[in-house]
């Protein structure tokens, strides 16, 4: 405990690191005041009658990822999931279409162009979605009247409008963060989203418990829980299979070059996320179809048991997309040839296999043995901790990838402050020893 006191003492010792907090606190803090700013026209008491009883499906996870924006109808209720869906939708042109594959291979300049290639998307995507957002509000009313008090065609252009523009402004604000504050802005500001709502879970606990809700027992079991599940999100974030790779030794003048000895990291979930946000599409499908039809129809009864919240078979088919988008995903961005080339073209080798093709079909053997229990590994993340919070009727809804990201984001923010703090010879938070000689 004294050591991480002594390194978070260290870090506003240290001016350009402790610049770059404040840019990001003071990037956050734009972020959630624009969270509070109502799209033009909304009849805020109608709003808070109608969302009195909370969200379901869909609306619920994606209102947590927004941190609440979307139940306040605010200008930033599409959150950052538009630049998100933009970059996916280019890593996956990117293993089809060749000239995004050689943008990839460009360097700084590809990455340059595939970034603007990403806003511009975003921006559509964002379109797109407010657009829906607008349509939903519309035929939302509650006791005290209908949510939207202008008239539609108004509503429909300044919403769209507005919506686009707090899209841009989220992106803008990511990359600023990425640029001058601390860590993946983008991640940051989902992080700070899912978050938003922990104090206010905490008080409704505090008050349930208090009234006699919950006893202090079912509380201790919960955090309990909370706590075995986030140690496993932590282990498989973290989880790798490390392969040696040796470098042969290269005379250049008077310079020697390689002749060491590193290690190729492949992770047991190289695909993060991305495998539960796909699964999660795939399987609100069929609960959207059964709202468009007639309500109390046979078939959209059907679907709602079939594919209810509840139902063995949702969580089965669950489970099985996302082990099956783990190995899709996986292959799209890991790819065995492309780093048996680069071993190669570097000199280096992997102990026992000839550069080149044997090198690749050991590498995708290796890649696809560990990314099973990776795959499976996420498929419970995702489902058990939905389960407990269901079942114990927790006030704040954390499911595999809300905790996945908390757990991701919060391990590569603290890795970039501890390279901070060692290179200027201080202690960091994740590696032990004592403060070496200041400069």
């Amino acid at each position: 405990m004294r050591r991480i006191i002594e390194s978070i003492s260290n870090i506003w010792k240290i001016p350009d690191l402790r610049r770059r907090i404040l840019y990001t606190l003071l990037f956050i803090t734009a972020y959630r005041f624009g969270g509070h700013i109502p799209l033009p026209g909304i009849n805020l008491t109608a709003l808070r009658e109608y969302f009195a009883g909370g969200m379901a499906g869909p609306l619920q996870m994606y209102d947590l990822f927004v941190g609440g924006a979307l139940r306040r109808a605010t200008i930033f209720a599409t959150g950052i999931m538009p630049y998100i869906t933009a970059s996916i939708i280019l890593q996956l042109l990117g293993a089809v279409i060749p000239y995004f594959q050689e943008l990839q291979k460009m360097g700084e300049e590809g990455r340059r162009k595939i970034n603007q290639y990403t806003r511009y998307g975003a921006l559509i995507i964002a379109a797109l979605q407010g657009w829906g957002m607008v349509m939903y509000l519309r035929g939302l009313e509650g006791p005290a009247g209908k949510v939207v008090a202008i008239s539609d065609l108004s509503f429909i252009l300044l919403g769209v409008l507005s919506l686009t523009t707090g899209a841009a402004i989220i992106m803008w604000l990511g990359e600023l963060i990425t640029e001058k504050g601390i860590g993946n802005g983008m991640s940051i500001l989902i992080l700070v989203g899912i978050i938003a709502r922990l104090p206010n879970a905490a008080y409704q606990e505090f008050v349930l418990l208090k009234e006699g809700g919950r006893s202090i027992v079912e509380l201790i079991f919960i955090i309990i829980g909370i706590i075995v599940f986030t140690m496993a999100a932590i282990l498989l974030t973290q989880g790798s299979r490390y392969l040696p790779v040796q470098y042969a030794r290269r005379v250049v003048g008077r310079k020697i070059y390689g002749g060491q000895t590193t290690h190729l990291p492949i992770k047991i979930n190289a695909a993060g996320v991305i495998p539960i946000i796909f699964a999660q599409s795939v399987m609100f499908l069929p609960q959207t179809i059964a709202r468009i039809l007639p309500a109390g129809s046979g078939f959209a009864n059907f679907l709602d048991s079939l594919f209810g919240y509840s139902s063995v078979v949702y969580y089965l088919l669950y489970g099985i997309l996302i082990v099956f988008f783990a190995y899709f995903y996986t292959a799209v961005i890991f790819n065995p040839a492309d780093v048996a080339d680069n071993l190669k073209k570097y000199g280096g080798f992997i102990p026992g296999r000839r550069p080149g093709p044997q090198t690749s079909e050991y590498i995708d053997r290796v890649l696809t043995r560990v990314t099973l229990p990776g795959a499976i590994g996420l498929a419970l993340i995702a489902i058990l901790p939905a389960i407990f919070i269901r079942k114990t009727n927790f006030s704040f809804w954390f499911g595999g990838t809300s905790l996945l990201i908390i757990v991701g984001v919060v391990l590569d923010t603290l890795q970039q402050i501890e390279t901070h703090l060692l290179v200027r010879h201080y202690d960091g938070f994740l590696k032990k020893g004592r403060i070496r000689g200041r400069r």
